[in-house]
């Protein structure tokens, strides 16, 4: 079995990406797996804590270690990650598993961001930690494909067909649609941060924000964009 795991950040189309995976006849998804490991090791204040940390395993390293032998009768694993959720855990660990990145440009990031958490930091939108990441991945020596939002929303087809050919796995159209509403992998915080992914059919079309970037959040964007640039140079391109 291939696991993949997914490392994005908040609000980065993620869940999106996870349903598009949840098409492929050879594919199993898991959403989050880390998020309790996450809440239980960080001051972090995120709506339905209680709800996550009962409903799951809150030791990541025991995750890890599980899912390398998750009873599954696909070829594939896919594990929707967040890379903030990357905390006190053996870099070992990634070892047995390939990796993709999918980032987005934190003009755009971080006032979807405050609409869940009112004042966030840098640390919720795991842009350093990918980053982190990224760099522990290429010391080992492996090809990590990176996923720009703008780019794989202007067209799906294209990027995830590039992604698939780095995976080295086959592209199915079928990755591109899905039926509307919530699906049986969704995490119990799903109803916190699901809303408009569960009114889609598919990735919805790419448009720019057009409303001016809050004043209160220029701060956190200054620290964010370097790691953002950073990870957008190694993205694919059409």
């Amino acid at each position: 079995m291939k696991i993949l795991s997914l490392w994005s950040g908040p609000r980065n189309v993620s869940t999106a990406l996870m349903y598009s995976f949840a098409q492929r006849p050879d594919t199993k998804v898991i959403d989050e797996p880390l998020y309790a490991h996450y809440l239980s090791r960080t001051t972090a204040n995120h709506p339905g804590e209680q709800e996550v940390l009962d409903s799951m395993e809150n030791d990541g390293t025991r995750v890890l270690l599980d899912l390398q032998n998750h009873p599954t009768d696909r070829d594939i694993l896919f594990l929707k990650n967040m890379g903030h959720h990357w905390v006190d855990l053996d870099e070992k660990l990634l070892d047995n598993m390939e990796h993709l990145f999918l980032i987005r440009d934190p003009r755009e990031m971080l006032p979807s961001l405050i609409n869940q958490l009112e004042k966030p930091v840098l640390r919720d939108t795991g842009l350093k930690l990918q980053k982190d990441l990224y760099e522990i991945l290429a010391r080992k020596g492996k090809q990590v494909p990176v996923i720009d939002s703008r780019l794989l929303l202007s067209d799906p087809q294209k990027i995830l067909k590039k992604v698939c050919e780095v995976l080295e796995i086959p592209f199915y159209p079928a990755m591109l649609k899905w039926e509307k509403g919530p699906r049986a992998e969704d995490g119990v915080w799903a109803k916190y941060w699901y809303h408009r992914v569960h009114q889609s059919e598919g990735f919805t079309p790419y448009e720019s924000k057009k409303e001016p970037f809050p004043e209160r959040l220029k701060p956190l964007l200054e620290e964010c964009e370097p790691y953002y640039n950073f990870l957008y140079q190694k993205a694919l391109k059409f």
